[in-house]
């Protein structure tokens, strides 16, 4: 709770609606089949992805004030973390909500005005380089290394939440194709976030 509460001071009151969606990760949803749930479940899924894709958006709207993370504060060690691998360059740590079995972010320890991939620049080659070798690195640590998938989320179209560019490592077990949905008729709905 700790961690959640310096997030709404960080980013203002705008955020407190969404303290309960705001993580250090985004939440994949899993379509399943009507019938297996009744229609109260149904309602409440409905509500937690557009709950998601609103805290994406208000995350957005502070995006480039320049204004310190929560993963600024766990670079600084001011809000605890799993640490997984750490460089000079990258800090690797445990989801506080894991999508897989193993599910680490990957950060820069410096933003460089890196919030989003969409934001990147030529003079971030080294860092985005670092942070995909970052990557494998963490796969061979996890014991995932013969499959893993990397997310990055850019943007609130994207449900990127915190704005400080970062990977997700995926794996430990059978990740599925596309990603997201397990229902392909699904993808038709542009207003749920994978």
């Amino acid at each position: 709770m700790a961690a959640m509460s310096s997030l709404t001071l960080l980013r203002g009151p705008s955020i407190v609606k969404t303290l309960g969606f705001i993580k250090a990760s985004n939440y994949i949803p899993r379509i399943v089949p009507a019938s297996r749930y009744p229609l109260q479940s149904q309602r409440s899924y409905v509500a937690a992805a557009h709950d998601e894709e609103a805290a994406a958006r208000a995350a957005a709207v502070n995006a480039d004030t320049g204004a310190p993370t929560i993963f600024d504060k766990i670079i600084a060690k001011e809000i605890p973390a799993s640490v997984v691998y750490e460089d000079q360059k990258v800090l690797a740590f445990r989801d506080i909500n894991p999508q897989a079995p193993v599910h680490v972010l990957i950060i820069p320890k410096s933003r460089d005005g890196l919030t989003e991939l969409g934001k990147a620049e030529q003079r971030h080659e080294d860092i985005l380089g670092n942070l995909l070798y970052a990557a494998k690195i963490v796969a061979e640590k996890e014991g995932i290394v013969d499959g893993f998938r990397v997310v990055i989320n850019s943007g609130p179209s994207a449900c990127q939440s915190v704005y400080h560019l970062h990977l997700h490592v995926l794996g430990g077990r059978q990740l599925k194709w596309p990603p997201g949905y397990n229902n392909p008729t699904m993808f038709n709905n542009s207003n749920n976030c994978e």
